[in-house]
C-alpha cells in the first residue's frame, strides 16, 4: 500500500517556488503550481469530450491515465525549471540526450516516489516510454493541449510587457503552430475561439491564478487559490491510493480537490472565521456561489452542447447535495448522498457507484492549509495569525476520525 510521506508533500509544494517566465519582465507572478493546476482544468474538460462514446471502465482509466500523466510530468518539471523551453526541446530531439536527461530525473525523484510503490513503476514506464518516442496516446495529447493552452494563457499576460523582447514573435507562432496540429480533439475548437462557453470557463480558471491565499497574513511562498486547488487534488488522489480506492473513486477525489474552489471566482476567498461570523452567511454564500455558477459557466456550458461537462463538474462540486465535501454516489442519474467515509468504503467502493469521498477531501483541504502556513514559518515569514492557524489545523487533522487509517499523526510529526 502507498505511503505518504512528509518529503512527497514538500515535493508538491515545491511548485509554489518555481517562477515561470523568469527570463521575462512579468507584471504578476507567474507559479509552476498555478500553471499546473490550469492545465489540469482543462485536461479535464478536454477528458470529457474525447471519452464521449467510450464505456465507463474506458473513460475511467482514461482519467486515471490523464491524472497520473499530468502528476508525472508535474514532478519531471520540478526538477528540471531551470531549463529553457527551447533548450528542453532540442534535448528532447536527440533520443540518447533525452533519454539520459529522462534516467537523472528519475534518479532525483527516486527517494521520494518509490514509496508509492506502483504509482512509481508507472511513472517510471511513462518517462521511459516518452524517451523512446512514445507520446502519441490520447491520453498524452490531451495533456499537451492543456500544457499549452495554459503556457500561451500565461504567455498573453507577459506579452504586452515585453514588446522590446525580439524572442515574443516566434514563441507565439509556436503556441500557434502547436496548438493546431492539436485541433482534431473534440473541444478544442471551441477553447481556442475566443468568447465560447468553452473558452470562457479556461479564462475564468486561469484568473483563480490572481485570487491570494490567506490576504489577512503576509507569507512565503504567496500561494494562489489556483494553486491550493491543485494541492488538495494531488492530496486526494495520493490518499485514495493509500486507502485502496477504487478507479472511479480515485479519478472523482482528484477532481473533486480541483474544482472545489472554483466558486472563489465569483465570491474571492472568504477566510473561515468571516463565513463563521454570522450563522446565515455560509449558506447566503453557498446560494450566491451557486447561482452565479450557473449564470457563468454552467449555464452556458449546457446551452453550447457542454451539457455532459457542467453535470460532471456539478456533481465535483455536490450541487446536488449541498457540499463538495460530503460522501456521494450515483444510483442512476441521480445522486445519492452517503452517510459517512467507512458506509463509502465498505458498500460503494466500487466503479459502477461512481463513488466520490467527503470527509477525506475536507482532510485534504487543511492538510493542504497546513502545508501553506508550516512553509511560510519555516521560511521565517511568521505572525500570530500564522502560528495559531498552523496549531488549529493540526489539531484538526490530529483528532479526525480518519486519522488511524490516514497515518495522520505520523505524518504531521515529520513536521515538529
Amino acid at each position: 500500500m502507498p505511503t505518504i510521506r512528509k518529503n512527497l508533500l514538500q515535493l508538491l509544494f515545491s511548485g509554489a517556488y518555481l517562477l515561470r517566465w523568469n527570463d521575462k519582465l512579468r507584471p504578476v507572478e507567474l507559479q509552476e503550481i498555478d500553471k499546473q493546476a490550469h492545465k489540469m482544468l482543462l485536461a479535464c474538460a478536454l477528458w470529457h469530450e474525447n471519452s464521449r462514446g467510450l464505456c465507463a471502465t474506458e473513460r475511467t482509466a482514461l482519467a486515471r491515465n490523464i491524472i497520473e500523466g499530468g502528476l508525472f510530468d508535474y514532478f519531471y518539471r520540478c526538477i528540471i525549471t531551470d531549463i529553457k523551453p527551447p533548450v528542453f526541446y532540442k534535448i528532447k530531439e536527440n533520443r540518447e540526450h533525452f533519454r539520459q536527461l529522462t534516467e537523472y530525473v528519475l534518479g532525483r525523484l527516486e527517494p521520494v516516489l518509490a514509496p508509492l510503490g506502483p504509482f512509481w513503476e508507472r511513472m517510471r514506464a511513462w518517462h521511459l516510454e516518452a524517451a523512446r518516442g512514445g507520446e502519441d496516446g490520447l491520453d498524452r495529447r490531451i495533456l499537451t493541449a492543456a500544457h499549452l493552452y495554459a503556457s500561451q494563457w500565461e504567455f498573453q499576460i507577459i506579452r504586452p510587457c515585453n514588446t522590446f523582447d525580439d524572442e515574443m514573435d516566434s514563441i507565439a507562432q509556436s503556441f500557434v503552430e502547436r496548438l493546431n496540429r492539436l485541433r482534431d480533439l473534440r473541444g478544442m475548437d471551441s477553447l481556442l475561439i475566443p468568447g465560447t462557453a468553452l473558452g470562457r470557463f479556461a479564462n475564468l480558471c486561469g484568473q483563480l491564478r490572481f485570487q491570494i491565499r490567506w490576504t489577512q497574513a503576509p507569507r512565503i511562498p504567496a500561494t494562489s487559490v489556483l494553486g491550493h486547488m491543485f494541492i488538495v487534488a494531488s492530496l486526494g488522489y495520493f490518499f485514495s491510493l493509500a486507502v485502496d480506492a477504487c478507479a472511479a473513486r480515485s479519478v472523482n477525489n482528484f477532481f473533486c480537490g480541483l474544482f472545489h474552489d472554483l466558486p472563489e471566482l465569483l465570491t474571492r476567498d472568504i477566510i473561515s472565521p468571516v463565513k463563521q461570523s454570522i450563522s446565515s452567511l455560509p449558506q447566503l454564500i453557498r446560494e450566491y456561489e451557486e447561482h452565479e455558477l450557473d449564470r457563468r459557466i454552467l449555464g452556458p456550458l449546457r446551452q453550447e452542447g457542454f451539457a455532459p461537462l457542467a453535470e460532471r463538474i456539478a456533481y465535483y462540486l455536490g450541487l446536488e447535495i449541498g457540499s463538495e465535501f460530503q460522501e456521494c454516489r450515483r444510483e442512476g442519474d441521480a445522486v445519492v448522498a452517503v452517510d459517512d467515509f467507512d458506509t463509502l468504503h465498505r458498500c460503494h467502493n466500487r466503479d459502477e457507484d461512481d463513488p466520490k469521498d467527503g470527509q477525506m477531501l475536507k482532510i485534504c483541504d487543511w492538510l493542504a492549509a497546513f502545508l501553506e502556513a508550516h512553509s511560510s514559518i519555516r521560511n521565517g515569514v511568521s505572525s500570530p495569525h500564522l502560528i495559531e492557524a498552523q496549531a488549529r489545523l493540526k489539531g484538526k487533522l490530529s483528532e479526525s476520525s480518519l486519522e488511524p487509517m490516514l497515518h495522520l499523526e505520523a505524518l504531521l510529526a515529520d513536521f515538529d
